[in-house]
């Protein structure tokens, strides 16, 4: 079997909080800048390609923590961002802040220890009353797909596939897009990070220590992880989402568990904002003639003319659509993949691709309405969080839920 090459010591992140004109933060305690201690209300502005801060222009500011108590609180950060819940908070975080140039805005970026970064994830992601079995398994998935990212030599903004086919065919996937200036964001996209906002949790604390270095490991390589809310039922596979490759730890698999409509579980898993969708295991959407082509017009440029029909060309093991044929009057073209589909049909994501639709109210061979019954929350593929929520519930180990959800992997430690 081979192993995995250990690191020799824990890695700090460059997580990405927010990009704007303006910055205004707070250093809740010393700061040093250089040879300057810094704390208190701040502005940064960018000015002409530079950022002005306190009177003077820089290319690049650094606020270093002096003492563990020191931690550093910014205004207007998005969360959410094109998710139906999308919202600004005020987050406080500990490490330190940078700020750097990114053409005619700021960027703040926070960096920190890995440890301290996934104590906040867990605690972004899970309440206290979560199992700590469950939240250990959160802390490896999430230590893993960290590792995974960062050890991946190409980034791309955007993906593509060509076809050569004469139908307009438009198939993308998103992977750690616009992230070429740090680690990884502090989004959904990414992610959940909100810092010290509700990191409080001493459960997760504990999740985090008694897994600290471990990570899921296939062929000497650490796993990319993936997770999301609720599969539906069965997870989807990675080729379905992102690039043609076949993924062997993330084969599809039946989850029993995630069907469950118990709040105690359910709030463990669920923070106020996402308990705002009720209805995640199997849903229902309406969508309006007008609507659909007003989405397929403005998403991809054609005017397909009345739109006829919606047909599923591709799907995944889970049910969740790769390809996506929307047939018009003048026109059809054909849509990929999950995220593409998912932002296609909604005005910020439908919950998944795992639907069916249905024509409804013809006229004339026109559908006046289309009705969509889909289940699941998310991509679909690796880790189900509710079905994980579940087996942590019910007495499964740690160990246990990774095994289910994540085939012929091994854990080990990275550091």
């Amino acid at each position: 079997m081979t192993t995995l090459e250990p690191l020799a010591s824990e890695p700090r992140i460059r997580v990405g909080i927010l990009t704007a004109r303006q910055l205004h933060f707070v250093l809740n305690g010393p700061y040093q800048l250089g040879t300057q201690s810094v704390r208190g209300s701040q502005v940064a502005e960018c000015v002409d390609g530079r950022i002005m801060w306190n009177g003077s222009l820089y290319d690049e500011l650094l606020f270093l923590p002096q003492g563990q108590g020191a931690t550093l609180t910014l205004s207007d950060v998005t969360i959410g961002l094109r998710f139906h819940w999308q919202r600004q908070e005020v987050q406080t975080f500990g490490g330190a802040l940078r700020i750097i140039v990114d053409a005619d805005r700021l960027v703040a970026i926070n960096e920190l220890p890995v440890e301290d970064y996934l104590v906040s994830v867990i605690s972004s992601e899970m309440r206290s009353t979560s199992s700590l079995e469950f939240l250990k398994a959160s802390a490896v998935v999430a230590r893993s797909w960290l590792f995974a990212q960062l050890r991946r030599k190409e980034v791309s903004a955007e993906n593509a596939e060509t076809s050569e086919s004469s139908e307009p065919t438009l198939i993308r996937w998103y992977d750690r897009e616009d992230h070429s200036l740090f680690d990884v964001c502090a989004d959904d996209h990414c992610q959940r990070y909100q810092g010290l906002t509700r990191a409080a949790n001493p459960q997760v604390s504990r999740a985090v220590e008694e897994t600290r270095g471990l990570v899921l490991a296939y062929e000497g390589q650490v796993c990319d992880a993936r997770f999301s809310k609720c599969c539906g039922g069965q997870t989807n596979e990675f080729q379905y989402c992102w690039q043609n490759l076949r993924v062997p730890y993330l084969a599809s698999v039946s989850d029993p568990y995630c069907h469950t409509t118990d709040p105690a579980i359910l709030r463990q898993v669920l923070n106020d904002y996402d308990q705002e969708t009720p209805d995640f295991y199997r849903w229902q959407e309406t969508l309006t003639q007008q609507q659909v082509h007003s989405l397929v017009l403005s998403r991809t440029g054609h005017d397909l003319g009345d739109i006829l029909r919606l047909e599923a060309v591709e799907r995944g093991p889970g049910g969740h659509i790769s390809r996506l044929r929307i047939v018009g009057s003048r026109a059809s073209i054909v849509v990929g993949k999950e995220l593409e589909i998912r932002r296609l049909l909604s005005r910020s994501h439908l919950k998944s691709s795992a639907f069916t639709a249905q024509s409804m109210d013809v006229e004339g061979g026109v559908p006046q309405r289309f009705l969509l019954e889909g289940r699941g929350w998310g991509h679909g593929v690796g880790m189900c969080q509710i079905g994980a929520a579940v087996m942590g519930h019910q007495g499964f180990s740690y160990e246990a839920i990774l095994h289910h959800y994540f085939t012929g992997v091994t854990i080990e430690p990275l550091y």
